[in-house]
């Protein structure tokens, strides 16, 4: 994948600032590396890879917190519209780190919130972290996710981490962001459990609607379909048997074809 990546003209984060997209409608798909090879040469026209640090793709890590009785992940997966998640989101090379609130409207928009969060290593993550206004910071942050998140900070925990590998894709006409991420691992922070995912890829567009996308057309020419993918939902379903899971079972049952496609 990184010689099809090499031959695409790069892009600078200074180049992106004006393609932010916090107010946007995003559409997942899953596919697998092999097809995923196949788009990337067949895109190479239309889009320029993110460079960062000489990078074309970069490490992330994410650290996910919900109430104690999973309220965030039982929302989703009962189906609602509104709903909300928060992470510690960290760029591993670029040693940035952000927490993070996103919430989805019942239009189908999602609009994200962040700050800088501190002292954090996503090399060797505090799991331990709870939302209290116990120094100056954590004022900070607490003044922070009253201001935007509809649960109480105090009563947060963390419940999965991941790891991934992403490739940023923007379109020449600067109106979309495509969002590649392979090697995706979880780890539940409850169970303790670990769940690897093989050659499966999550792809996200994110573009504000308004726009033509020129990836569309071409995710369909290879048959990769809109496909719901929450990280957050299906990592804490993978590695947790006591969630409920009735509504996502299709989806789950949908992944591990695609893990046995890839074998």
């Amino acid at each position: 994948m990184q010689e099809i990546l090499d031959r695409y003209e790069p892009i600078t984060l200074e180049e992106m600032k004006d393609i932010r997209l916090m107010n946007r409608i995003d559409t997942k798909f899953v596919t697998t590396v092999p097809v995923l090879k196949r788009l990337l040469e067949i895109a190479r026209d239309d889009y320029f890879v993110q460079e960062t640090g000489g990078l074309r793709i970069s490490p992330y890590y994410t650290l996910y917190f919900d109430t104690a009785d999973c309220a965030m992940y039982n929302r989703h997966e009962a189906g609602y519209l509104v709903r909300q998640k928060i992470r510690i989101r960290s760029y591993v090379d670029a040693g940035l780190n952000f927490l993070e609130v996103k919430t989805k409207n019942n239009h189908k928009r999602t609009k994200k919130k962040r700050m800088t969060m501190e002292n954090f290593d996503a090399v060797n993550p505090d799991h331990n972290i709870l939302f209290r206004r116990q120094d100056e910071q954590f004022v900070a942050y607490d003044d922070f996710l009253r201001t935007y998140l509809r649960y109480d900070p105090e009563a947060l925990t963390a419940q999965l981490e991941n790891r991934f590998d992403r490739v940023t894709l923007v379109n020449k006409g600067k109106t979309e962001r495509l969002t590649i991420d392979t090697n995706l691992r979880f780890h539940n922070i409850a169970t303790d459990n670990f769940r690897f995912m093989g050659d499966i890829v999550i792809i996200e567009l994110k573009r504000d609607g308004l726009k033509p996308s020129p990836i569309l057309p071409k995710l369909l020419d290879l048959r990769i379909h809109p496909h719901g993918f929450s990280k957050y939902c299906i990592g804490s379903a993978l590695t947790n048997d006591d969630l409920r899971r009735n509504r996502i079972k299709p989806r789950l049952h949908s992944i591990e074809r695609f893990l046995a496609q890839a074998k």
